[in-house]
């Protein structure tokens, strides 16, 4: 699959954050156009007429469908859900790679043109991918969306190291435009290992040149960061978190960094490697 070449992204009104674009005011109603499998995940694609400014890759939204929303069991869910774009097109169609592992999430998954979605975004920090050298992009499971986004802004200038499950997960990695190195946990795609130990073998010593972007499970991100420790190298972790309303106003995504307590939805989801201890906190996960 060709990955779309995007336009600049505007830096302007972002507080000055050279990783922060502002959403526009309000939440609005998209139309969903396409809803197709990639193996084991759903990738729905919705247009958002009023995007403005172009999106940064590790940015996210809060999707929420149009009907049927808090109609499920229990009424749930009460909420929206934070998803990173997968790509963004000038044309302002919007792809989000999704699983179904809670009553939002399937909602979400079983949607079809023209349903439509409130959406609210793009929110948050992305990655600053600006650095020069060796630019690893490493992830795991769904976390490989965002890093799709990267890729893209790299125009395929970077080494892709990429982790999930089975195969039928794995072919998620057909959504890049370029080849990547593959690690399954049954060894049915790719090596049979964890995708971090992939990330060991690409770095020596040596290697004070590179740094790593990666997105996934909080375990992997904490291995990414020992190992970006351990080297000397700079690293971005788009952090994983439950979020409620996705513009700092309920602290509950709030996480330990070295500096204090942040809220990823404002002052992350990306942040620095350096500026972490650990990146596993209470509650993290799908």
């Amino acid at each position: 699959m060709t990955a779309p070449r995007r336009p600049p992204i505007a830096g302007e009104g972002n507080g000055g954050d050279p990783r922060r674009t502002l959403a526009p005011f309000g939440r609005r109603l998209c139309e969903v156009v396409a809803n197709q499998a990639v193996g084991a995940y759903s990738l729905l694609t919705v247009l958002d007429p009023r995007h403005g400014t172009m999106p940064r890759a590790g940015q996210f939204y809060m999707l929420a469908a149009e009907t049927r929303w808090g109609g499920g069991a229990d009424e749930r869910p009460y909420l929206g859900r934070a998803f990173s774009h997968c790509r963004a097109r000038p044309d302002g169609r919007l792809d989000f790679l999704l699983e179904s592992v809670g009553p939002g999430t399937a909602r979400l998954v079983e949607l079809s043109p023209p349903e439509r979605v409130w959406l609210v975004g793009p929110l948050g920090r992305g990655f600053d991918a600006t650095t020069a050298g060796r630019r690893l992009l490493v992830g795991g499971g769904i976390g490989v969306a965002p890093l799709v986004a990267l890729c893209d802004d790299l125009d395929g200038d970077c080494e892709l190291m990429l982790g999930f499950r089975s195969a039928a997960y794995a072919e998620a990695a057909a959504l890049f435009g370029t080849a990547a190195a593959l690690a399954t946990d049954d060894g049915s795609a790719g090596r049979h290992a964890l995708v971090t130990e992939l990330v060991r073998e690409r770095l020596d010593d040596a290697t004070r040149d590179a740094a790593v972007f990666a997105c996934g499970p909080p375990p992997m991100l904490e291995a990414v960061r020992a190992i970006c420790a351990e080297r000397g190298i700079d690293g971005q972790l788009a952090m994983e978190a439950g979020m409620a309303c996705g513009f700092g106003a309920c602290f509950g995504c709030v996480h330990p960094t070295r500096q204090g307590y942040v809220r990823l939805c404002v002052d992350g989801p990306v942040l620095d490697a350096g500026e972490l201890d650990t990146a596993l906190a209470v509650g993290a996960g799908h």
